[in-house]
């Protein structure tokens, strides 16, 4: 074999074997990845979901028993406080009024002279009174201006709203199918009313996000069937008394709007989120490099090509940034969470953070020799 024949077997030789080897480096290196510690603005929030519903609702009952002789209203309607929307069949309530407005004239002619007199009349006026209750009983009127959300009863049933007809309602002496709406009241009445200028919703939030929060405190609501429309409120109520459900201590929480977008209807799903906290040109890193364990809140600084873990005393704590008071400054390097790139070579997965080629970024170790 000639000189020139074995050179050319021992230079491959090399290349295969360092092949091999260049193979085993990349399957365990890794590249450290950092972020610069940068100022900026943080902002942390809370937020719950729940259902619209009014701030003012009635659920509407009749004062006595008797059958439904009319309603004048159907779900949807819109009325005015004092308006007429339902009344009873009332000749007996009527006639029994008759009754006693003659006897209290009776009692009043006799005169009081006498202690029995006296008893007798104030026993008839009484009673005439009571009459008068009864008839005004029999009718259901707006309390205030508002819409109509549910018709519970039908004509032909009784003031209990149970009926035996199913006909559609057109406010007549048809029957009226039963009606249900989300109107906030959390009963049921024979009629319910709701104002729907005055909304409302009630998000259940954690004990941890509860203790964030006060009454005053602005809030955006945002709705799962309105993609891009807002409404804007503010926190009215925070609930002294916590439920749990699956060892989850919540508290409800009212939030009031103050501005409420004409396509908002009673009943949709929302979400609401308040903002608990913001800083403004402040030292930040991004949240999920702050951990904290045995009470130590830390980061892990990058310097001289060595990483350490380094204590900080943190501001508000936002969902992508957290304020950092002290423990590392702008400009400062540190090291996020390890990610996961899915890049085989040869069946080996690396992980990357940046860079890449062999260590250095030299030539062949020995090439050309």
């Amino acid at each position: 074999m000639t000189n020139g024949a074995l050179a050319v077997l021992l230079l491959g030789g090399a290349v295969v074997a360092y092949a091999q080897l260049g193979t085993g480096r990349a399957a365990g290196e890794t590249t450290v990845r950092t972020v610069t510690v940068s100022r900026g603005s943080v902002v942390a929030s809370v937020s719950a979901s729940g259902a619209v519903g009014s701030s003012k609702s009635r659920a509407l009952s009749f004062g006595t028993s008797g059958t439904v002789e009319k309603i004048y209203v159907n779900p949807g309607d819109k009325v005015r406080k004092g308006d007429l929307l339902a009344r009873l069949d009332d000749d007996a309530a009527q006639e029994s009024l008759s009754a006693a407005k003659a006897t209290y004239q009776s009692a009043i002619d006799d005169g009081t002279d006498t202690a029995q007199l006296y008893a007798a009349s104030i026993k008839a006026r009484n009673a005439y009174r009571e009459a008068q209750r009864t008839v005004a009983a029999t009718v259901l009127k707006a309390p205030f201006g508002g819409t109509v959300t549910a018709v519970n009863g039908s004509v032909g049933g009784n003031s209990g709203g149970s009926s035996e007809s199913t006909g559609q309602s057109t406010g007549q002496s048809t029957g009226q199918t039963q009606t249900s709406s989300a109107s906030g009241s959390g009963s049921s009445g024979f009629i319910e009313i709701a104002d729907t200028g005055k909304l409302q919703l009630v998000g259940t939030f954690t004990e941890s996000d509860a203790g964030k929060l006060k009454q005053g405190q602005p809030a955006t609501v945002t709705f799962d069937a309105l993609p891009g429309v807002t409404a804007t409120g503010k926190v009215t109520q925070i609930e002294p008394v916590a439920s749990t459900s699956n060892n989850v201590v919540q508290y409800p929480v009212t939030v009031t709007f103050t501005e409420v977008p004409g396509q908002v209807r009673l009943g949709q799903t929302a979400t609401v989120e308040v903002v608990v906290g913001q800083a403004d040109d402040v030292v930040t890193v991004p949240s999920t490099a702050v951990s904290t364990s045995g009470g130590q809140t830390t980061v892990t600084l990058f310097k001289d090509g060595r990483q350490t873990r380094t204590p900080v005393e943190v501001g508000v704590r936002g969902a992508t940034l957290t304020e950092i008071k002290s423990g590392v400054s702008e400009g400062d390097r540190i090291v996020p969470p390890a990610t996961t790139t899915g890049t085989t070579n040869g069946g080996v997965q690396r992980q990357f953070g940046g860079g890449g080629g062999f260590p250095g970024g030299g030539a062949i170790p020995g090439g050309g020799r």
